[in-house]
């Protein structure tokens, strides 16, 4: 018998992505519903098996070590077990302990849950938007309505096992021979066939499609936000309902502000001069432009808050503030005519340029000694 990798067509050390697309394919031509022989449906019984086994990462890595076709670690078949012929453990328990299929089941499935990335800059998120995007998704096939089936035809009575889903099979056990109903092979448990599938969806009953949507981003998200869409995920098996779409927010980073909570940060650079006279600035918000008044005497560190003008609450409703950190600009190239004013400037306030002060352990009451225990 050959292996699940030969059975996918795959090798050894293919990647998950690659198992996955090669089942479909292979599921697409076995499919019972399209390839209703007996040869393709124990076929499509492989395929689904070897799929289930090396999609499972810990099932592949016990397929791979031991061999054993389920990938579960280990069994009571063989030699010191119950072997000889008879069904391992497992088939005793499902014979006595579970009743197996007892009627058809619904071709119909709930579609998968989503999750994108949205993108979204800082206004947005302070503020609210209503953003469009356009999600690759799979949505109910038009042209069949869900049902599957080509125009003016319908699903029909399996002729395996009339409709029942599932037939009875005798199983060696080391109590004798029981009878056991399991699924049946042709219509998987269905009760019916689909024998002209639609040509657009391939009896799916859905096809992928990308489908413009509207996403309400409320005022006050943070990166990382997430938002569930209820009904917007992926469209269910035939007919069936959607799942659920989750929309993970990225805010961009801003070339002025940085959020901090509900408060926006920026920080302004203001000359020497500016700092000791006191000056007004001007600065761009969201809320439009804002007068910064720098008082004089101003420090590197000062921080000046605008009130109200920051990120809105997401709950209790207001605003934050902004707080604009003042950074004083020290000049680093000065024409002589700059130093000689300097000089002059310093000479009237009566400043030693000198640096009097040493660096000592004796000298407690120093400016680099209050500065280190400062730092303590």
């Amino acid at each position: 018998m050959s292996s699940h990798y030969e059975t996918l067509g795959v090798s050894k050390d293919a990647s998950a992505e690659d198992i996955k697309k090669a089942y479909r394919k292979k599921a697409r031509q076995l499919h019972p519903d399209i390839n209703p022989s007996e040869e393709a449906a124990e076929q499509f019984k492989r395929v689904s098996l070897a799929h289930d086994v090396l999609s499972d990462p810990e099932k592949r890595r016990i397929y791979d070590q031991t061999g054993n076709e389920n990938g579960s670690a280990g069994s009571f078949g063989g030699a010191g077990g119950f072997g000889g012929g008879f069904g391992g453990f497992q088939d005793i328990f499902d014979t006595f302990f579970n009743s197996g299929p007892t009627g058809p089941q619904s071709r119909m499935r709930q579609g998968q849950d989503a999750l994108i990335n949205v993108k979204i800059d800082l206004q947005e998120a302070v503020f609210g938007v209503n953003k469009p995007i356009t999600v690759d998704t799979a949505v109910t096939c038009g042209r069949c309505e869900g049902e599957g089936t080509a125009e003016g035809t319908h699903p029909e009575t399996c002729s395996t096992c009339h409709g029942q889903g599932y037939m009875q099979r005798q199983v060696q056990s080391i109590l004798g021979t029981v009878v056991q109903p399991v699924e049946c092979p042709s219509c998987r448990g269905f009760g019916t066939v689909i024998k002209n599938p639609c040509a657009e969806c391939y009896g799916e009953g859905r096809v992928r499609e990308r489908k413009p949507l509207t996403i309400k981003i409320p005022a006050g998200v943070t990166n990382g936000a997430r938002i569930r869409l209820a009904g917007q995920g992926e469209a269910g098996t035939a007919g069936g309902p959607n799942g659920d779409l989750y929309v993970e927010l990225r805010v961009t980073s801003h070339p002025v502000f940085v959020r901090d909570g509900d408060d926006l940060v920026a920080t302004l650079g203001v000359p020497m001069t500016a700092a000791a006279l006191g000056t007004t600035v001007t600065l761009e918000t969201f809320d439009g432009v804002q007068e910064v008044n720098v008082p004089a005497g101003t420090q590197s560190g000062n921080i000046i808050t605008l009130k109200e003008l920051g990120v809105t609450r997401l709950r209790g409703g207001g605003r934050g503030d902004i707080r604009v950190q003042i950074e004083v600009r020290t000049p680093t190239r000065l024409s002589e005519e700059q130093k000689n004013l300097l000089l002059q400037f310093s000479e009237s306030r009566g400043e030693d340029l000198k640096v009097s002060e040493t660096l000592s352990n004796k000298n407690s009451g120093g400016f680099f000694s209050r500065l280190k225990d400062h730092l303590k």
